[in-house]
């Protein structure tokens, strides 16, 4: 994505069992702290997921008299995250805070006023909660760092919890709770969802209560007068207990009902918005949660050993070395419960709903060494590559295929394997049919009946170290374009159509102001931007930083195509506005050639010798690439073989030779079974290509809300009454001139 933004965040839970000193297959044998391991490297794999801030909190099952339950540290300097785990290594009492406070203490550099801490009993370390932040809400302080915290004397109502949400009733939530007679200290959203569960607990454990068991080895060390008469809150009968084997127990519902699943119950229907949540209490309760629809991604993984939850699989691969298929998705609307004993359940909180997970997370934020992302993302460029030969208007010895940023390799990938298939297809056809408009669609293809090899490389790089400390605003600008490093002598001044493919184009700035800039050096006859995702038309609200709708230039091209009438367009479609997208039907007077048109205007900088030309997935392409999702396989490896033995040229920047790309060709024709072909038509092509990429016949739902997954950003059809409030939120914003945010 050549615009950056941002997006809430990560979270991880971890859960050790009875043995769970060592929790993964070997992974950490030997290590003195495996709980603090495991939970270091969930957050270390998802670091992509937010930079502004870390946190982490270990709560022992155990607390000493006069000792904490938890263990917390946060961060919120540019090395959070390192601060933090460096933090979880040399918390009290661990070894190698005791290493080193001995090795202090025999170089004589100990205080002697501080006692020596022995390595503390891991036995009591049982639940570990993590997060990493991106601040799309609040200040960037450390206050606003999760896990939150609502502390208590009783354990049973004391909470921490961390969480991937963004809601959009906050303001409406702080209100209720302050007329409740109650006293914010933190205008900190994840401040106030801690304080809302927190009330709910203790209204289910008042002080005369009891609190709830521990289990029998922390029985043991209580005085016999303390467990006179006390009924724990989880307790069964007897002969319940007889019959029920003390090991990894799911789905089931105990006679009464924990005190955090009936919080849970009554809190998070009054959410609007998207959310993953995890958290515990300080009498050992450990859950995990998601919203409704699954808006927010969640997984976990069971063994008898641990439970483990993160935002994304890949990480809880790596901690554990297990394969996919032992990391499953959370239930929407259900809470993954863990009592204090270890006994591990689900139980729904939420009314069920229809499943609209972020596509987004497929498209650009989630780590791309997930087996079904590389999937979709592959299927994603090659839908693409009809809309993308029409656009280049030159035979394929004229064009140059590359991608940019480096999070767009993967639907690259899609892209030439789906290039190479066409190739092999056209070498073997005796002639060439003709494409539904009439033109010959194997022109744009090759101009004579031998092989053509496609050229491609990585025509720019990022610099990742470069910074700009120039005052001068002018001079900045100029500076800020050489954030990316061409590749000169890979495209043909005047000659070559240079073809480049973006995950997503959000606010354009970037793209215009240094990328098309540095392209247009290079000498290119045509630039054409192809974009692996439909525009974005209209505003996020549940984790993405993309909520002011005029920062969209899908959104300014609309504008501009209004003309004249734009404003009073505008201000009817905001007065018709409640639950319904009265955008729509403006977006719709306009075909999808005349959006893009206009949006590569706006995306053309002053001077620009290349002409430029901007391609956009279609959304009934979108969705088939999506479903690729639990496929095995793409059922014909061909053209990604192929593409896999010319990589060498995309790691090198150097462009294949005539020679070497005929061999890859040759090698493709062998493997290459298929007869597709682009044609003028953009769309029924793409979706055939992403249908044919992944191997599924599923057509696209023509009613969003019966999608699998989540497209509001593209099409205006929000899971939740909120998100209709904030585009009107966000469209009055801009019609009176607010730069603020919609919600």
């Amino acid at each position: 994505m050549s615009d950056s933004i941002k997006h809430e965040c990560a979270v991880a839970l971890l859960r050790l069992l009875d043995g769970g000193e060592n929790p993964g297959s070997g992974l950490f044998a030997g290590s003195s702290d495996p709980g603090g391991t495991a939970l270091s490297l969930l957050l270390e794999k998802q670091h992509n997921r937010g930079q502004d801030g870390a946190g982490a909190a270990i709560l022992s099952l155990d607390p000493q008299p006069g000792a904490p339950a938890y263990w917390m540290a946060k961060s919120a300097s540019p090395t959070a995250l390192a601060d933090v785990l460096g933090a979880i290594a040399l918390r009290p009492g661990s070894r190698r805070a005791a290493e080193e406070q001995e090795a202090q203490r025999s170089s004589g550099n100990h205080c002697g006023s501080a006692p020596f801490a022995p390595p503390r009993d891991k036995g009591g370390e049982r639940i570990f909660l993590g997060h990493l932040r991106y601040a799309t809400y609040g200040r960037g302080d450390e206050s606003f760092c999760h896990p939150f915290v609502h502390a208590e004397p009783r354990l049973d109502r004391t909470l921490l919890l961390a969480g991937n949400f963004n809601l959009t009733n906050t303001h409406e939530l702080f209100e209720a709770f302050r007329k409740a007679g109650n006293h914010a200290s933190s205008s900190a959203d994840g401040y106030l969802r801690c304080e809302l569960l927190a009330e709910e607990l203790a209204e289910q454990n008042p002080k005369e209560t009891p609190r709830t068991s521990r289990p029998p080895r922390e029985k043991e060390n209580t005085p016999r007068s303390l467990l006179e008469n006390q009924t724990p809150r989880t307790s069964r009968p007897p002969r319940e207990k007889e019959n029920t084997p003390r090991s990894l127990r799911e789905n089931q519902t105990p006679r009464v009902e924990p005190p955090i699943l009936h919080a849970l119950r009554v809190v998070l229907p009054k959410l609007d918005g998207a959310f993953t949540l995890c958290g515990m209490t300080g009498d050992g309760w450990a859950f995990a949660v998601r919203d409704a629809h699954g808006i927010r991604p969640g997984w976990y993984h069971t063994s008898p050993r641990v439970v483990a939850v993160a935002s994304e699989r890949p990480a809880i691969q790596a901690a554990f070395d297990v394969p996919p298929e032992a990391v499953r998705e959370l239930p929407p609307g259900e809470a993954l419960l863990i009592s204090p004993l270890g006994e591990v359940r689900f139980e729904r909180v939420l009314p069920p709903a229809a499943a609209r997970p972020c596509s987004f997370e497929r498209i650009y934020f989630s780590r791309a060494n997930d087996a079904d992302i590389q999937r979709e993302r592959r299927a994603l460029g090659a839908a693409l590559l009809p809309q993308v030969l029409e656009a280049a208007h030159a035979p394929l010895e004229n064009i140059f295929f590359s991608y940019i940023p480096n999070s767009a390799q993967i639907a690259f990938h899609g892209l030439l394997a789906e290039l190479f298939r066409d190739c092999g297809n056209l070498a073997r056809r005796p002639q060439c049919p003709q494409s539904k408009g009439g033109k010959m669609a194997s022109r744009t293809l090759r101009t004579s009946r031998e092989p053509v090899s496609p050229r491609f490389g990585q025509i720019a790089v990022k610099d990742a170290k470069f910074r700009t400390f120039i005052a001068d605003a002018g001079a900045r600008r100029e500076i800020g374009r050489h954030v990316y490093d061409v590749v000169y002598g890979l495209v043909r001044p005047g000659i070559d159509t240079l073809v480049v493919l973006d995950d997503s184009i959000v606010r354009g700035n970037t793209m215009r102001n240094a990328i098309l800039p540095m392209l247009d050096r290079l000498g290119p006859k045509r630039i054409v931007v192809a974009s692996s995702a439909p525009p974005i038309r209209y505003p996020d609200c549940y984790g993405i930083d993309m909520s002011t709708l005029g920062e969209l230039v899908a959104f300014r091209a609309l504008v501009n195509l209004l003309g004249h009438a734009a404003d009073a367009e505008l201000h009817a479609a905001l007065e018709e506005m409640s639950h319904a997208n009265s955008l729509a039907p403006l977006y719709a007077r306009f075909s999808e050639a005349e959006h893009s048109a206009e949006i590569a205007r706006l995306l053309t900088p002053p001077g620009m010798r290349a002409e430029v030309c901007v391609v956009f997935q279609t959304v009934p392409a979108l969705h088939a690439a999506l479903s690729s999702r639990g496929a095995e396989q793409l059922p014909s490896n061909g053209g990604a073989a192929a593409l896999e033995r010319a990589q060498s040229a995309l790691g090198t920047s150097a462009q294949p030779t005539s020679n070497g790309g005929a061999a890859a060709l040759e090698r493709a024709q062998v493997v290459l079974g298929t007869s597709a072909q682009p044609t003028s038509n953009g769309g029924a092509a793409a979706l055939e290509r992403a249908q044919s990429a992944l191997g599924t016949s599923a057509q696209p739902t023509s009613n969003a809300r019966e999608a699998r997954f989540g497209d509001w950003y593209f099409t205006g059809d929000y899971p939740t009454p909120g998100g209709y409030r904030v585009l009107r939120t966000a469209l009055a914003n801009y019609l009176e001139h607010n730069a603020g945010r919609s919600y």
